[in-house]
């Protein structure tokens, strides 16, 4: 069976789509047959990030719908033999969704991939708790300002009180990737520190992200940055993607304040 993430983040902007795309590229290469869904209704960006939007046919609403099977609508990687996309509805809203389709959905995903990455809508809205319902895990991906820690804050207290596990008593896992770190503005005390982050919103760190200008042109010209060898938040990703798959990946650098234990908890929940 396989792993559902729902990579969320309550504050828009803060890169959770080229979040998305990147770790399931990630894992992709690491050998975990991969499939990314743009739960984002009515937008539907995460196409433009893959460089896939000339491949989409049907979207998730038809699938749910019943107008085209699964099979159908899943778009295969140009380049990436593990790695399949499903994509969102540009004339629909999120309305269009409900709980039984999207349960359906889901185990459809989980009897065909190893992980599943849901890319979840900015804000609390209906898209948002469709997204995080029948998650495994969410990961939670903030910038280093107050605003995004705060809105972050109150989606984790959503998962802990809406989701499918936290319903039926269980636990769903909580990781944190903290996105667009510079160094320089967290020094003059503009940017808050991982430990003062770690601390508001007590979830393990997964991973830190630095600001890097290749994210922007990786997003215009549709080849995502996980792929260019000379990024640094290329690098970043890849290294999350490994811990994500059970890999003991040290922290560099910008990572080093890793949260101890994260190694053991990820193993024992994604074997």
């Amino acid at each position: 069976m396989g792993i559902v993430f729902a990579v969320i983040s309550g504050k828009g902007g803060v890169g959770k789509t080229t979040t998305s795309a990147n770790l399931a590229i990630g894992t992709a290469l690491e050998g975990k047959k991969t499939v990314v869904v743009d739960f984002d209704i009515g937008q539907r960006n995460l196409d433009m990030i893959l460089g896939l939007e000339n491949r989409v046919v049907y979207d998730i609403t038809n699938v749910m719908d019943g107008d085209a099977t699964l099979s159908q609508a899943l778009i295969k990687d140009k380049k990436i033999d593990n790695l399949h996309f499903l994509a969102a509805s540009q004339t629909k809203d999120k309305s269009v969704l409900e709980k039984e389709k999207v349960k359906k959905l889901i185990d459809t995903l989980r009897e065909e991939f190893d992980f599943i990455f849901l890319d979840s809508p900015a804000g609390i809205e209906g898209g948002f708790e469709h997204t995080i319902h029948y998650a495994d895990n969410v990961i939670v991906v903030v910038n280093p300002e107050v605003s995004s820690i705060r809105d972050a804050d109150r989606v984790i207290g959503l998962v802990d009180a809406k989701s499918h596990k936290a319903i039926e008593g269980e636990k769903v896992g909580k990781f944190l990737i903290i996105n667009r770190i510079d160094p320089e503005l967290i020094a003059k005390g503009e940017m808050l520190e991982t430990d003062d982050i770690l601390d508001i919103l007590s979830i393990a760190l997964l991973g830190k992200v630095p600001e890097d200008k290749r994210v922007i042109d990786a997003s215009n010209t549709g080849k995502p940055v996980i792929l260019h060898d000379d990024s640094k938040a290329g690098a970043a990703y890849r290294r999350i993607a490994k811990r994500l798959c059970g890999e003991d990946v040290p922290f560099e650098a910008v990572e080093k304040e890793e949260q101890k234990g994260l190694l053991g908890k990820l193993k024992g929940m994604f074997k």
